[in-house]
């Protein structure tokens, strides 16, 4: 970790979220467990920072079975007692409930012949979407994340509201909103060029 570099003002100078955003924010993802853990958290961080969630993930991660929904959906009733008493996670009742359903949606989709990746990828065509922002002009919502909020929620999903999908959408590479000063702004353009090339590949 380089201190002198230039980095988007948001993660400041706590070496845990400069080391998630040089290495994590804005990186395509396409595994579908990755993606339901990222979505799990960013709800968790309704109403908090998200520095607060980062340092809790290991804790969530053994307190959910590593996010794997199957194993999930298989917990007694009474374990959610327990994660209520659980001081490494957020002890709100509905954020710990909003996990279990939330895998129960995920495997819901998977019923349908729906992997979670294609889902949620369907919502930008693909296509990571990369912007040239100075700074002053980065939103918390759009229309994208509008429809995939909509779409999560019908889907039985919970705590998804625009402004989370928009910042899980951030989080994994859906769009690039590292600012254009930002060490990092070139490298992931890259990435993402070479997803969408990877993607176009893939379906012909």
């Amino acid at each position: 970790m380089q201190a002198s570099l230039n980095r988007c003002s948001w993660c400041g100078t706590d070496p845990q979220y400069v080391q998630y955003h040089d290495e994590v924010w804005g990186r395509p993802v396409t595994d579908s467990r990755e993606l339901f853990a990222k979505l799990c958290l960013d709800g968790q961080q309704a109403g908090l920072s998200w520095l607060t969630i980062l340092r809790k993930q290991a804790n969530y991660e053994r307190a959910y079975c590593d996010f794997d929904p199957e194993q999930i959906v298989q917990l007694p009733e009474r374990y959610k007692a327990e994660l209520m008493q659980n001081a490494g996670i957020i002890r709100n009742r509905l954020k710990i409930e909003s996990i279990f359903k939330n895998a129960r949606a995920f495997l819901g989709l998977r019923e349908q012949g729906i992997e979670f990746n294609q889902f949620l990828w369907q919502f930008s065509d693909g296509t990571p979407r990369i912007f040239a922002r100075q700074g002053g002009d980065i939103p918390t919502s759009d229309a994208v994340s509008d429809t995939m909020a909509k779409a999560l929620k019908k889907a039985g999903f919970s705590f998804v509201g625009t402004t989370i999908c928009y910042a899980f959408m951030q989080a994994v590479g859906m769009v690039n909103d590292h600012v254009v000063s930002c060490h990092c702004y070139d490298d992931v353009c890259r990435e993402m060029r070479d997803f969408s090339l990877t993607v176009r590949e893939h379906h012909g």
